[in-house]
């Protein structure tokens, strides 16, 4: 089996990548790798995002590189944390401190509480290889927004989340039913596909 590397540093989206690939894919990530440095995500779309990160790994390391880029669009925000939303509150930002900024400007809008907060999770998945995009997998899913934070699981904006469908956020549902549903998922999936054909 051959080994996919993660161009990421978050444990907590190594961890969902690996549980949705499953055992087939065995994963890595860049937390072994300290001396590589990351690069600037210049893009202006989440597949600019995920393809500068891939083929910046891809050009360093040996094998198949994966990159992931995604978030949070609001539409009352006119898409917005959207490419941001890890930085949403600042470069160095924690999960919290982006959740409590997106309350923060919710609570500030007339109405908001007044009907659903539309809003969905976007991913795009980039595949690169000696510093070449081989092909990139693009999955959302629709939703809403919490008006406080419900939920201990996930992470990110998951606390926040509730999918259509369902009445629990992605941090108060199964991981198991997350990783059938995600923005994250549905990229993959196609990815899969993709994967099974080399």
């Amino acid at each position: 089996m051959n080994t996919i590397l993660i161009a990421t540093r978050n444990h907590h989206k190594t961890r969902e990548l690996a549980a949705i690939l499953g055992p087939a894919w065995p994963v890595e990530d860049l937390t072994d790798k300290p001396g590589l440095p990351e690069p600037e995500e210049t893009g202006a779309t989440f597949e600019e995002n995920a393809a500068i990160k891939a083929a910046a790994a891809s050009q360093a390391l040996p094998g198949l590189v994966l990159a992931d880029d995604s978030g949070l669009e609001v539409d009352l925000f006119a898409g917005a944390p959207g490419i941001r939303s890890a930085r949403y509150a600042g470069e160095k930002a924690t999960d919290g401190q982006n959740r409590a900024l997106l309350l923060a400007e919710l609570a500030r809008l007339e109405h908001a509480a007044e009907e659903p907060i539309a809003a969905r999770f976007r991913c795009v998945i980039a595949f690169a290889e000696a510093g070449k995009i081989l092909k990139t997998f693009h999955g959302a899913v629709e939703g809403r927004i919490a008006l406080a934070e419900v939920g201990a699981g996930g992470f990110g904006y998951d606390p926040l989340f509730i999918p259509d469908g369902y009445c629990q956020t992605f941090a108060e549902l199964d991981p198991a039913i997350k990783n059938k549903l995600s923005h994250r998922a549905r990229a993959v999936e196609q990815a899969i596909k993709w994967l099974r054909s080399r």
